[in-house]
């Protein structure tokens, strides 16, 4: 019998690749190693994993049907605060890996409360889900079809 490397999960794919890039600068639009903002990070921390998440936090959250409760937050999930203006990533209990605003870098942090009362919702990556709403997306892009008109 042949050993196979159990392939990790995206999500711990994701996670390790958030949390190397602690104290990267905040970067308002970065997508790099040069800086990164919130939806940035999980952009490029989800696409090391395989997974393609459109760009700012709104579509991020938009992009997957089920969502997730403070209570059932798991590592690698994504967190939304703010009216869906700001993103992180769960790393263990009771804390996210972000690029929380400018003047900072990529940290991990306690969630704290105020954080909690911020807290709008949060997903749980995986292809299929972003496969989905691409589909809706090109289907709300396609121009209506034309109606025959009459003449007199």
């Amino acid at each position: 019998m042949r050993d196979r490397a159990v392939k990790p999960p995206a999500w711990k794919k994701a996670l390790t690749y958030a949390m190397s890039k602690r104290g990267v600068p905040y970067v308002w639009g970065g997508t790099s190693d040069r800086g990164y903002d919130c939806s940035g990070l999980m952009l490029r921390a989800y696409e090391s994993a395989g997974i393609e998440l459109p760009r700012t936090a709104a579509q991020q959250y938009s992009a997957f049907g089920r969502k997730i409760s403070w209570k059932e937050l798991k590592p690698g999930d994504m967190v939304f605060f703010s009216g869906l203006g700001h993103v992180g990533m769960i790393s263990r209990p009771g804390y996210m890996v972000h690029a929380p605003h400018s003047g900072d870098v990529v940290k991990e942090e306690r969630l704290s409360g105020w954080r909690r009362g911020a807290f709008v919702g949060a997903v749980r990556p995986d292809p299929k889900g972003v496969a989905l709403w691409a589909a809706l997306l090109k289907q709300k892009a396609k121009p209506a079809e034309t109606m025959p008109t009459a003449s007199l």
